[in-house]
Formats: structure tokens, sequence, C-alpha cells
């Protein structure tokens, strides 16, 4: 497990664009938008209100998976968690929540927070198992707003 920063931009955007491939509607954003980035647009998503986590296992050269969370004023949101598919069912999941949830308590946030799509039901599996529960509200999918998603808390 290892914090990124602007210097891994391709990095984060080579597993980024795995992720979106992989799974076109577990994110708000989609291949196609995110494959026209430039590299200071991919630089830009680094800050100091923003962290990205790559999980590594040992018998991989690719990275695992990552996440994202963001120090927003009403609390901390989980973004673009995404694990390789042979990478599944290994703790990865867990490590990079982990990751992003001790970085969301040394800011002093108390909960953390996600958007998960309704029918995606191995995430929310995960993310039920790791303490998040449904808040009650519920959006569109910024991608595809015919896929509903359900926003999740954790107590941190």
């Amino acid at each position: 497990m290892r914090a990124t920063g602007p210097g891994d931009w391709e990095l984060v955007r080579d597993v980024r664009l795995a992720a979106l491939r992989d799974a076109p509607d577990a994110f708000a954003s989609t291949y196609e938008r995110e494959a026209a980035y430039t590299e200071e647009q991919w630089r830009g998503w680094f800050s100091d209100r923003f962290a990205m986590f790559l999980a590594h296992l040992e018998d991989r050269a690719k990275p695992a998976g990552l996440a994202g969370v963001f120090d927003r004023d009403d609390g901390a949101d989980l973004v673009s968690m995404w694990v390789r598919p042979d990478a599944r069912g290994r703790g990865v999941g867990e490590a990079l929540m982990n990751a992003a949830a001790g970085w969301a308590t040394d800011r002093g946030h108390d909960a953390m927070y996600l958007w998960v799509a309704e029918a995606n039901e191995p995430a929310r599996r995960l993310y039920e198992r790791y303490g998040f529960t449904p808040t009650g509200d519920r959006q569109p999918l910024p991608s595809n707003p015919a896929v509903p998603e359900i926003r999740m808390r954790r107590p941190l």
C-alpha cells in the first residue's frame, strides 16, 4: 500500500483507465472522458484535500487496486475504489479502505462516505463487511443516469 503524488500520474492514469474499462457502471466518470485527459489534468487530481492509494501484491507487477479519499467540509468521501479482477478476494479492498480511513481520521473526520451502484452486489457486500451502512440517500450515477446509486457511511 502506498500513497501517490503528482509524480505518479501515469501509473494512476493507467490503473484508473483499467478500472473504468472493467467496471463502467461503477464510476461517476467514463473511460472515454478520462482517456482524453492531459497530463496537466491527471496531475490536477493531487492536492492537500485528496489522497490516492495504490495497493500492490508481491506476485503482481501491476498495482492490484486503487482508492481515493476526499477531505470535504462535511466528511471524507471514498472514491475511485477498484480492485483488479485477478486480485479480488485477497484483502486488497480492505487494505485500500484502511489506508483511506487512516488518512480521513488524521484529518479529524469521524465518518467516511461513499456512493455505490445499487446493483453492484459484490462492492456493497465488501463495504458492508467493512462497516458501511446505507444512509438512505439515492441518486442517479452521473456517468449513466439509468443506474441508481446509494450513499453509505462508516464511522471512523
